[in-house]
């Protein structure tokens, strides 16, 4: 039965994990081992006595072959399936977090809206599981003003865990445009670090291909750790490129990354913000 089956999954999927680290540690001590053979120089002594059965696996191994990471399953399908996206809130919100939460529902194409009531995390997450779902989204607030998005990946995570600052809802635009439904084509902005692509993919999943005569943008720009949020709309009349916000506007500001689901509570941290101590000198972790 279905419930069997993704026990099953997920029992695979962990076990795939476990071996993963042990072929990243083998493929790292290939590596010293070949920098060591390429540059002519002394094999470091602690990968010496593997070093001749391991100089035989480098010769057979593709030098552009990495290792098949948990990132590789937990994505297996992206390209292949639209993602299917249900968004909620926190329990009991508020009217502004509910209109929110409306405007949202339309940045997403394939997205369902869940009036969340008191249902408790686990039985939302069995809802997901039972539907197909392949990302969860859930909104947060403090004294009626949105503050927090988690977003889970299903089934096996990640979850990433987003602050919300300075939310600005779409009638507090002025001279808004009107909201299109076409997928839309999504621009993102200063993602190089390893963790920068990690959410940037976590971002870019959400949305199916756009046709390539949409005329909708979603925009996702890193400026000093903060992602600006922006969604507009173009017209293009002959070299005249006219651009209309749409909104909701607001920035995202990571701060933890499990591998798992949202209601894991022996979800392993992939990554989590830590507080600098030399705030002047703060290093930029998305770019």
């Amino acid at each position: 039965n279905a419930e069997y089956m993704g026990a099953r999954q997920k029992r695979e999927y962990l076990y795939r994990k476990s071996l993963e680290a042990k072929e990243l540690s083998i493929l790292e001590r290939k590596r010293k081992i070949k920098e060591a053979l390429q540059e002519g120089k002394k094999v470091p002594t602690e990968l010496a006595k593997e070093a001749e059965r391991l100089k035989n696996e480098i010769d057979l191994d593709d030098p552009d072959l990495g290792v098949h990471t948990h990132i590789d399953d937990e994505y297996a399908s992206a390209g292949v399936k639209e993602p299917k996206i249900l968004l909620t809130t926190s329990r009991d919100p508020s009217s502004r977090l509910t209109q929110f939460l409306k405007e949202m529902r339309l940045m997403f194409p394939n997205a369902e809206r869940l009036n969340r009531g008191n249902m408790e995390i686990n039985l939302l997450v069995d809802t997901c599981r039972t539907n197909e779902v392949s990302d969860l989204i859930i909104f947060t607030e403090t004294r009626g003003e949105p503050d927090g998005m988690i977003v889970s990946h299903f089934p096996f995570g990640p979850t990433v865990y987003f602050t919300i600052s300075n939310p600005i809802l779409r009638h507090d635009i002025p001279n808004r445009g009107t909201m299109s439904e076409a997928y839309p084509h999504l621009i993102f902005h200063s993602f190089s670090s390893k963790l920068g692509t990690r959410i940037m993919n976590v971002l870019k999943f959400l949305f199916p291909p756009p046709k390539p005569d949409s005329k909708r943008t979603v925009s996702f720009i890193n400026f000093d750790d903060y992602i600006l949020f922006r969604h507009h709309t173009y017209e293009k009349k002959g070299k005249e490129v006219t651009l209309q916000e749409v909104g909701p506007r607001f920035e995202l500001k990571p701060y933890l990354i499990k591998l798992g689901t949202v209601e894991s509570k022996t979800a392993d941290t992939e990554w989590a913000l830590r507080p600098y101590m030399n705030t002047a000198k703060r290093r930029k972790v998305l770019s």
